[in-house]
């Protein structure tokens, strides 16, 4: 037994006191290429996530918006006119409910606001209350502002369930009728768009709500009709019985 530990110290001091191999350098050299690849790979990850998420803070703040657990504001503007603009024509205060019920005096709609056209004047100030009476979020967003001073040429309002928000921006000079939707998937599809008419206006959009005619008609049969039909049918049997009874009798 004691020969058999003073073998394998000697073992282990002679292994201590061996020098390297080359084949021990050489998987020294591949254990450190590997954890350079590895760092390599780990940073061209890091900093496109870093970037993006930079990116994402600036267009954020380049957009001006206000974010809560309530929804968003996003471009107003109060004070700054557009190029076209000498002084401020007036102020409007618009406030719109979005809801459900909204969409009832539509048919093939589900979601919907209580107004679906506005009419300012050129060069106006416009504040928008935007209260959404669903549980769900609804978007009160419009197209085609100068982009020089809306980011992406739009302005945007969007409301958590139960929820409003408030915004203001400053429509330019020249006549023009602009989209207004809510954004949500498939919720301006359901029904839910109007349309700003500045000064005169270029023309309906098409399929707005109490406005104008969509691309393809629905045709869907009055309640009413339903109930004459009906009334005929059971008409028609209760002749139809009566004169089988007479001609038996």
């Amino acid at each position: 037994m004691a020969s058999i530990s003073a073998d394998l110290k000697y073992e282990i001091i002679a292994l201590r006191c061996a020098k390297p191999t080359a084949s021990y350098w050489n998987s020294c050299m591949v254990i450190i290429k590997i954890f350079c690849v590895l760092c390599i790979l780990a940073l061209n990850f890091s900093i496109p996530v870093q970037a993006e998420t930079q990116s994402m803070q600036d267009e954020h703040h380049h957009h001006n918006m206000t974010l809560d657990s309530s929804g968003l504001v996003m471009n107003s503007n109060d004070n700054t006119l557009p190029q076209d603009c000498d002084k401020l024509s007036r102020d409007y205060n618009i406030k719109v409910y979005a809801g459900t019920k909204y969409a009832a005096d539509y048919p093939g709609t589900v979601f919907g606001m209580d107004q679906h056209e506005y009419q300012v004047e050129p060069c106006s100030r416009i504040t928008v209350t935007f209260v959404n009476e669903d549980e769900v979020r609804h978007q009160w967003m419009i197209h085609g502002l100068p982009r020089y001073l809306y980011p992406g040429g739009m302005f945007h309002l969007e409301a958590a369930g139960g929820h409003s928000q408030t915004g203001t921006f400053i429509v330019p000079s020249d006549n023009k009728t602009y989209l207004v939707h809510c954004d949500m998937s498939q919720h301006m599809e359901k029904g839910m768009k109007a349309q700003l008419k500045v000064g005169k206006g270029s023309g309906d959009l098409w399929a707005i709500p109490g406005v104008s005619k969509g691309f393809i008609q629905d045709i869907y049969i009055p309640e009413e009709i339903w109930i004459y039909l009906m009334m005929v049918s059971i008409a028609g049997v209760v002749i139809t019985t009566l004169l089988i009874s007479s001609k038996r009798s």
